[in-house]
């Protein structure tokens, strides 16, 4: 939900106003704030540095750690002068709304604020929390209006709803002075006393100081990783989840287990990994994994085959991180209802194939992969049958069941999943080998779909794989000469006549562009390992290394393009590559995480950082 938009913000020097805010509305920009603006940083929250006559002002926006709580203070750095008084005044400006939708006048809001010693609330509308605003202004004035008919340049460029109107109860005055800032704490949660905001601000730091320690960062990207990854992980309950990317996604199985080892085993947070682990395994509904969970209560949805699969690499991968068994464990009869549900089939077509032990998916109007933009009943990627990556994911699956049947001592299931796997790597080599092209079908369903995908990068990059080294090396450089760019790689090759190397126009168009040549930064976690493990050799693995550093070093300036201290989630698939989609993108970040520790293993003794990969 976004309950408060805005603070509409006036200083006042003297006689003189001065409108620091900046509005879109039909027509105008109005009022013109940025030409007061001198500097935005983040250092480590967003500051604004704002300069009038003189005098500067300095706006800190930082949020609270485990709150829906927001702090925005504003101090005077020099100019005030005792012979020229100076004041500000705040209007909040509420919206009350869900973050997919837009706000419009209307009667049912109620307009009434509750006053309490240094604290205005407010409970525009039954049903929704109530929205705490503690503050040290001299006075809060009630009575406000609509102001109407704000416009969203981005919503306008999607064809969507892109005017709102917002609610403005009334005013908060402040005086300024050098000594104490005027500070305003936004919260659906408690109701917070101003003068708490410094405390708030030291507590946040160290948090954020001691989470790059423990984390073992001694770089300044990896520093910013470790925080950028922190605001992904939220609360589901009693247990953790992930935010798959901000402003507009929630949480994803399949974004969740692939940014898992990422956000939580690379940055030394095992207790959060086993929180995600254990809180998903109650939602397991007929061996799947649900997709998504709406935003608004409502049943999950199962519609994924690859976040299920991506679950079973999360355990291993935790179990690897910390020697915890005990989790595996008390997860293992989970995971083998999972298999059984596999074999006698799921929603959606999901079956292992007789004959042949691979895992077959889809059917008509579903999306069942990560490459799931659809338009209306338009499955624009539809790939049902049997995908690179699925198959990938199934026989690393087999593997880790196999080993953890062992560690259990159940010899009859390790037997059966040793059986199945080999199985699944032979018909695997013979049905997706590509010959003339030197690397893997994207799709075999009767016909083989050669495509040039980055899917077929999981059948190296996963630690069990069922490709021999010849094979596996001659698809990294596939990879590499057709797919590879600064930003990560393409969903298609740029010689392919459905390429799309835009992404732009309404919701559509970018969904139709969405896998067919966009860019996808969390992509190269894969590549990168894939691409360690394929250039070991003594002879050439130093300068493998010093490859993956720069590609590495190349990610760290998008941390100041789409969002400051953020990934995106996609770059256009022509340069200069600009960042679309989600600001902010988990797995974006996770994987250049798990890629950077990929790294940093390898300086290690050659045998046992290569075990390790």
């Amino acid at each position: 939900m976004v309950l408060l938009s805005k603070l509409e913000e006036t200083l006042i020097i003297g006689n003189e106003r001065y409108e620091l805010g900046c509005n879109q509305y039909p027509g105008a920009i109005h009022p013109q704030g940025y030409c007061y603006l001198r500097q935005f940083r983040l250092d480590p929250f967003p500051i604004f540095t704002y300069e009038v006559e003189g005098l500067v002002l300095e706006k800190r926006v930082f949020m609270v750690h485990g709150e829906n709580t927001t702090v925005v203070e504003y101090a005077v750095l020099k100019g005030l002068e005792a012979k020229r008084p100076a004041s500000l005044e705040l209007r909040p400006l509420i919206s009350f709304r869900d973050y997919h939708s837009t706000a419009h006048e209307n009667n049912a809001l109620n307009r009434e604020a509750q006053l309490a010693p240094g604290a205005v609330s407010f409970a525009p509308y039954a049903g929704l929390p109530a929205l705490h605003l503690a503050h040290n202004a001299q006075s809060f004035e009630g009575g406000g209006d609509w102001y109407r008919r704000f416009q969203y340049e981005r919503e306008r460029d999607r064809g969507l709803d892109f005017e709102e109107d917002l609610f403005n109860p009334g005013v908060l005055k402040f005086a300024l002075s050098r000594e104490t800032p005027a500070v305003v704490i936004a919260s659906t949660d408690v109701v917070r006393q101003a003068d708490e905001a410094s405390t708030l601000k030291e507590r946040e730091i160290a948090r954020r100081r001691e989470m790059a320690k423990s984390a073992s960062a001694n770089d300044d990207f990896t520093r910013a990783l470790v925080v950028a990854a922190d605001q992904f992980i939220v609360a589901r309950g009693e247990q953790k989840t992930v935010i798959a990317g901000y402003p507009w996604f929630s949480d994803w199985g399949r974004d969740t287990m692939i940014s898992l080892p990422g956000l939580t085993l690379a940055t030394g947070r095992h207790d959060v990994a086993r929180s995600i682990l254990l809180e998903f395994s109650k939602h397991v509904s007929q061996g799947m994994l649900p997709n998504r969970f709406p935003d608004s209560g409502e049943a999950p949805e199962y519609n994924t085959v690859d976040a299920t699969l991506w679950y079973f690499e999360a355990i291993r991968a935790y179990t690897e991180a910390t020697a915890d068994l005990a989790i595996a464990r008390q997860l293992y009869p989970v995971l083998l209802e999972i298999i059984q549900w596999h074999v006698k089939g799921t929603r959606h077509g999901i079956h292992v194939e007789e004959g042949n032990g691979l895992l077959a998916a889809g059917e008509a109007g579903v999306q069942l992969t990560w490459m799931d933009a659809k338009v209306g009943d338009w499955v624009v990627t539809p790939r049902v049958g049997k995908p690179v990556e699925i198959q990938a994911l199934w026989y690393n699956a087999l593997r880790i069941m196999e080993d953890l049947a062992a560690r259990f001592s159940d010899e009859v299931g390790r037997k059966r999943f040793n059986r199945m796997a080999t199985l699944s790597q032979s018909s695997f080599n013979r049905l997706f080998w590509n010959e003339p092209a030197k690397c893997l079908y994207d799709v075999v369903n009767g016909t083989n779909d050669a495509s040039l995908r980055p899917n077929q990068i999981f059948a190296v990059s996963l630690p069990h794989s069922m490709l021999s080294a010849e094979r596996a090396r001659l698809v990294v450089d596939t990879v590499e000469r057709e797919l590879l760019t600064p930003a990560g790689l393409r969903t298609l090759a740029a010689s392919d006549p459905r390429y799309m190397g835009r992404y732009h126009g309404d919701q559509r168009s970018r969904d139709a562009a969405y896998h067919m040549g966009t860019v996808w930064p969390w992509l190269m976690g894969p590549f990168i390992i894939a691409y360690l493990r394929t250039h070991a050799a003594p002879t050439e693995s130093a300068a493998a290394r010093q490859r993956v550093a720069q590609w590495l070093a190349d990610f760290e300036r998008q941390l100041t393009i789409a969002g400051l201290g953020q990934i995106a989630e996609i770059h256009e698939g022509e340069g200069p590559h600009h960042p679309c989609g989600c600001f902010a993108q988990a797995w974006s970040v996770a994987e250049l995480l798990r890629a950077k520790a990929a790294l940093a293993r390898l300086a290690r003794p050659v045998a046992a950082a290569l075990s390790t990969l």
